[in-house]
Formats: C-alpha cells, structure tokens, sequence
C-alpha cells in the first residue's frame, strides 16, 4: 500500500508513523523546506488534557462580544466583510444553541488522555528528545466568577479521568512559587499529569525516525497545487493545517474551518516557573522548555493572516511582567500561526464524499499538540477499514 500525506506538522507526522510502522508505503509531501514550520513550530508547549473544554457557550460569547473593538483583548473578532468567517461563526453560535458542549467536551478529553499514553509509548520506543516534562499545569484564577465556574468543572473531569484538585490562593502558591507575589490570586486547579514539550522538536526527531526508521520519503519544498495531481496512491492524507480547506474544495468537500490565529514569545531566562502556567482569564499559557520560557495566547479571527502584530504581543509581555516579574523580557523571539478550529471545536477526521480515497485529519484548533496522536489512530483505522 502506498499513501501521500499532505503537510509535515504533528497532524501530518503522527499518521505517516503510525502508518509506517505497519509497513505502509508513506510520502510526505510539505510546502515548507522543513518540517514543522507553521502551526508546529512554536505553539503553547502544553499536553493539556485539562484545557479540554470546547469554548462553545454563552460565557465566552458575551466575553466574545465585550472584546470585539479591544486591539489587546484575548479574543478578538475584527469586524471584515468576511463570508468564511460569517459562516463559521454562525456555525458556532449554532454549536452553541445546541447544548451538547459537555458531550463534546468529554469526548476531547478522553482523545486527550488516550494521546498521553500513546507520546509515551512513541518517546520509549523512538527515544526522541523534546524538552518534555511531566510537571504539571497549574489553572491560575484572580477573580471568584471564574474560579467558581473552574470548580462547576470538577466532577466532568475527575469522572472521565483527569484530575482536577481545587487549590486556594495558598496552595496555587505552594505549586509555583513564582506567583507568591500576586496579592489578587483567588485560587486554582492542579492536573499533575498534564505537561509539556517543545512540539517543533518533537516533529523534526520524529522525521529523522520516519526517514532513516521507517523509510518514509519527504518531498520538501513542494506545493502541492492541486490534490488531483496526486496519482498512482492507495489513500491521501491532507494533513495541510488551514490550507486543507482548499484540497478539500477541490475533491468538492466543504470543510467549514476557519484559521484562529494566535501568537508566541520565546524568551531565555533565568528564574523560570517549575509547572506550567494557565491564567483562564487572560487566555494565556507558559510551558517552561528546557531553558526557556514559552508564553502563548490569544485568539484572533482575521483570516489568513501571518502579520505579527505588536498590540497582540504587546499583552503577553505586560503578562510576563505582571505575574512573573524574575523573567526579563529585554530579549524573546515572536511567532504566530493559523490554527485550524472547527465551529464546534471537534478534529476533522474521516472522508467526505465519494473520493473515498482521500481522508482529512485536521481542525485540531489550539488542542493539535494534545489531540494528535489518537486522532491519528484514527486515520489509520479508515485506511485499512476497521
């Protein structure tokens, strides 16, 4: 059997191992002249089985709607003449209505809980260095209608198998030290078992396995213009982050996706928190990266968009310098990508239409580093048709 994957980001990788390992004939065809160089390369850093929950509800589109005309504000929605975007929204806004939020929630997390033991069997199998660290995330709350609404959350977790142990203001402090300053903290929840890693490390030592392990091909440097133009394999695999809507429009398959942009800083420094840090009110995450301090958030509706935008990094660094006032910022590298979000905030995993052929595995939103390995599964059990 032979298989093309379109994309070499984690969504792309993870199959062509999964599908490489069973003696499946695999190339890998990616725009970039690497792998990871797009939403792979310097996302959040966390594994967060604990950031599970689908954004759709009522609390975050008021949140939504108060931010709109905010340049700073962790979500924004810039007001365009925009029809993908309209449908999208309207999508989610259905989503919403629907009511069926903790189904889908659930749902992620057990995808979430089912990838954590599948990194781990990859890392004590291929031996890949990541900068990985099981420490820990800490959900950090400064105000109680939040903090509330974080314990409302307790038993969905803790019944479908991940901690989630409430802390006060003195036990957030306890777990991180860094935050002992903070004279406003109200509480916060421990999931020990969440951690993080550096994913574009991850990606290109999981291509290194493929190509000299596996013997999977890479064509870098190749854009591939038109999915038809792939002949002569058994299946492929668009794996192409947001560009996957269009090799889905050409197979006449709608994939209603919509590119959440978000942003990155990368700062080496000394004094760096111990556990990974998520501040729920900001929509901020930190993951502590070997050395390095890795600060991400911000969600931006804006269409396919790369510019880096100052007045969107502009509140990650008054973050920094607000709750981990010990980490300099006088020297970082940015980053920002397009992260493929479904209105309901699911994967898009499966085939569409009668290219049977052709199956999709992406939509992972900002969950693509948690997500990826168990909906890769999934692709492999379309491909042999279990």
């Amino acid at each position: 059997m032979k298989i093309a994957i379109i994309g070499a980001g984690i969504a792309g990788l993870l199959p062509a191992y999964y599908l490489a390992k069973q003696g499946v004939q695999v190339e890998v065809f990616e725009a970039e002249s690497h792998a990871a160089m797009k939403c792979s390369r310097a996302n959040g850093g966390q594994l967060s089985v604990s950031n599970s929950e689908v954004w759709n509800n009522w609390h975050n589109v008021v949140k939504g709607i108060k931010w709109m005309f905010k340049d700073d504000a962790p979500l924004l929605i810039r007001p365009s003449l925009d029809l993908d975007k309209l449908r999208w929204i309207i999508k989610f806004l259905q989503s919403v209505r629907a009511g069926d939020q903790h189904q889908r929630t659930v749902r992620t997390i057990k995808l979430g809980l089912e990838s954590r033991i599948l990194y781990q069997q990859i890392i004590e199998q291929e031996g890949i260095e990541f900068d990985h660290s099981t420490c820990g995330i800490l959900h950090f709350y400064k105000n109680n209608k939040d903090f509330d609404r974080a314990k409302q959350l307790h038993d969905m977790y803790v019944d479908n198998g991940c901690e989630w142990t409430i802390l006060d203001a003195n036990g957030v402090k306890e777990k991180e030290p860094s935050l002992g300053h903070l004279d406003d903290l109200v509480g916060g929840i421990w999931t020990p078992s969440d951690g993080v890693g550096d994913i574009h490390k991850f990606c290109t030592g999981l291509a290194k396995v493929l190509e000299d392990k596996y013997s999977v091909k890479f064509r870098y440097d190749k854009t591939v213009e038109n999915i038809t133009d792939l002949i002569g394999y058994d299946y492929i695999v668009v794996a192409a982050g947001i560009n996957s809507v269009k090799f889905a429009r050409q197979v006449g398959v709608n994939l209603n996706l919509y590119p959440v942009k978000g942003y990155s800083i990368t700062i080496a420094s000394d004094n760096l928190p111990t556990v990974s840090l998520l501040d729920d009110e900001a929509k901020i995450v930190t993951s502590t990266l070997g050395s390095r301090l890795r600060v991400a958030g911000t969600a931006e509706l804006n269409g396919e968009n790369y510019d880096i935008l100052y007045s969107r990094i502009l509140p990650l660094l008054r973050w920094i310098e607000s709750n981990l006032p010990t980490v300099s910022t006088e020297e970082y590298s940015l980053w920002t990508c397009l992260r493929p979000m479904s209105p309901d905030m699911m994967p898009t995993v499966g085939k569409f239409n009668n290219h049977s052929n052709v199956i999709f595995h992406t939509g992972h939103g900002h969950l693509g580093w948690t997500l990826s390995p168990a909906t890769a599964q999934q692709v492999v059990e379309l491909v042999f048709n279990r």
